[in-house]
């Protein structure tokens, strides 16, 4: 009978690392590598000790992020691993939600895959900004809970969470679809310039939508339907 582990064996007596040791040491490399683009985006966004939700330091930070990342060699999967590296807060000067969640974002839109699947529902924080500038082509689905501005200034991808969201979703979306299978916070649509958002169960407030549509348990609530 021949022995299943001889090619083990092979491995070691000829002082060859095993594909498993190589495999971790990649990871090991993309997780640092991540966690150095993050910690380089905090130390220029803690211009205090309260971050500010700002329209053009949003911008700025994503640009940042999206700079820090570009040279990182990552997949889908690490996207997810990183949300609960941040969690951790293991090597992490600052786990802040709001540059967290750009983060995330840039790394999301800049992934070869199409379709992300993270599953965020053993994570003691939501994320602020899931889904923010998804592009047209790309499609993140979150399992468990995010925070505010999920899908803001969306451009064309579609965002599903499968529990709820909190103030602002879908803020300065222009194109593409959000669906919320639980509630929503405040706020939702605000400068909502088109495309859809589907909510399940409850909205706590409306934003001020100019087009594209928002939708409440399968009924239309606000926005305008020749826009969508």
């Amino acid at each position: 009978m021949v022995n299943p582990f001889q090619d083990f064996k092979d491995f070691l007596s000829k002082g060859k690392s095993l594909p498993l040791d190589r495999l971790a040491a990649a990871h090991d490399k993309v997780m640092a590598e991540l966690t150095t683009g993050y910690s380089k985006l905090v130390e220029q966004e803690l211009k205090s000790l309260v971050w500010f939700v700002e329209h053009n330091r949003v911008i700025e930070a994503y640009k940042t992020a999206s700079e820090m990342i570009k040279e990182i060699d990552y997949d889908g999967h690490s996207i997810e691993e990183f949300c609960y590296h941040l969690d951790s807060g293991t090597d992490m000067p600052y786990m802040i939600s709001g540059p967290a969640g750009i983060f995330i974002a840039a790394l999301c839109n800049h992934v070869p895959d199409d379709s992300i699947v993270l599953r965020l529902g053993e994570m003691q924080r939501t994320l602020h900004f899931l889904g923010y500038r998804l592009p047209y082509g790309k499609s993140l689905s979150i399992d468990g809970n995010v925070g505010n501005f999920t899908g803001a200034a969306l451009q064309g991808g579609e965002i599903t969470v499968s529990g709820f969201a909190g103030d602002w979703t879908g803020a300065g979306m222009t194109e593409g679809k959000i669906t919320i299978h639980k509630h929503c916070g405040r706020n939702t649509g605000e400068w909502m310039q088109g495309g859809e958002v589907w909510v399940g169960s409850r909205i706590r407030g409306l934003g001020r939508v100019g087009s594209g549509q928002i939708y409440l348990a399968g009924e239309p609530v606000a926005g305008d339907p020749e826009s969508v």
